[in-house]
């Protein structure tokens, strides 16, 4: 009697794709390469089975593909399957590796996005690229005006300066680096533009979400990083507590124990490095908060007279995605301690 497959294994790529089958003992049944075209085709053909994937590039519109067919699918991050790989790294030992990974009862796994959490995401990919490529417009434009003479000060009213300055001392410049100059100009205008335009999507998309709306409740967050969470974590039940929550953002500190005696140095700084730097800077905004009036962030102010400033932002980073976790799985808004 032919044995049915039961789980299988699929190693992502652009073009070339491997599968691993096995049935309910454990057996071999299918180790093959499969097209990109014929994938879609082979799947149809199979009963429904668990399929793991590593969660990589191209891998939740895979997911929902093969969920559309009958399948259960789960995608795990890539660092928790390679300790499966036997040895050596083809594309057939990565397949066998994530056939036997997602079969494990203590796997964590990720959750599938929609096409619409993707597509947020998207924009805030977007806006962040573009933030960081107006900074290097506003740093290359005041060092080229400097050798000229022309400083302005730091911040938003040093740029608007800047860009005046360089339009009324034009003149003064040769006509060589007048051109290059007014070509960066033109640039971050045009770079904030979109970056407004862009902001606008997000915060709409915050107001009609109703999850992003409760996490904005939050002090230390706001529609930017409230909507990038809800976007990000689709499923809060997936962690099991807020702390765990807090280390998969990176916010917990790198354990180093061994024989009884507990070690911990800085934050692991692991997985989603954007939603970690928008989480410490609110918590840096709070602070600065904190330091004008005490009695806003009481155990802020008690943490800040023990540690350094920086110390204390990122511990209250971690607190606030503790609490930012209890708020989603909860789904109720938060509500302040009282004195």
């Amino acid at each position: 009697m032919k044995q049915e497959i039961v789980t299988v294994g699929l190693d992502l790529a652009k073009s070339v794709f491997q599968v691993h089958a096995i049935g309910s003992d454990g057996a071999v049944l299918i180790r093959r390469k499969l097209r990109r075209a014929e994938v879609i085709g082979f799947f149809t053909d199979l009963p429904s089975c668990l399929v793991g994937m590593e969660a990589c590039a191209s891998a939740h519109h895979w997911a929902r593909e093969l969920i559309a067919l009958g399948h259960e699918v789960r995608l795990m991050p890539p660092a928790y399957v390679k300790p499966y790989v036997k040895r050596g790294k083809t594309d057939a030992a990565d397949a066998e590796a994530i056939c036997e990974a997602v079969t494990r009862p203590t796997m964590r796994f990720v959750a599938v996005k929609t096409v619409e959490q993707q597509a947020v995401l998207m924009l805030h990919k977007s806006r962040d690229l573009m933030v960081r490529q107006r900074t290097m417009l506003i740093n290359a434009l005041r060092g080229h005006l400097a050798e000229y003479g022309i400083v302005t000060g730091i911040g938003a009213g040093g740029v608007t300066a800047m860009l005046k300055a360089l339009h009324e001392r034009q003149e003064e410049l040769p006509a060589h680096a007048r051109s290059a100059l007014h070509g960066l100009a033109a640039q971050l205008r045009a770079l904030t533009s979109e970056i407004d335009r862009l902001e606008a999507q997000i915060l709409a998309w915050h107001r009609a979400d109703e999850t992003s709306r409760r996490l904005a409740t939050i002090p230390g967050i706001g529609p930017i990083t409230a909507s990038a969470i809800s976007a990000a974590v689709p499923d809060a039940s997936l962690f099991r507590s807020g702390r765990q929550f807090a280390a998969w953002l990176g916010l917990t500190p790198r354990a180093n124990s061994s024989g009884g005696k507990e070690r911990l140095g800085g934050i692991t700084k692991q997985d989603d490095g954007y939603l970690r730097r928008l989480l410490v800077v609110g918590a840096t905004a709070v602070m600065r908060m904190t330091r004008k009036n005490a009695d806003r962030q009481p155990w802020m102010a008690q943490l800040l007279e023990r540690k350094p400033a920086k110390i204390a932002t990122v511990a209250l980073a971690n607190k606030t995605a503790r609490i930012a976790w209890a708020v989603m799985s909860r789904k109720e808004v938060y509500a302040a301690e009282t004195a």
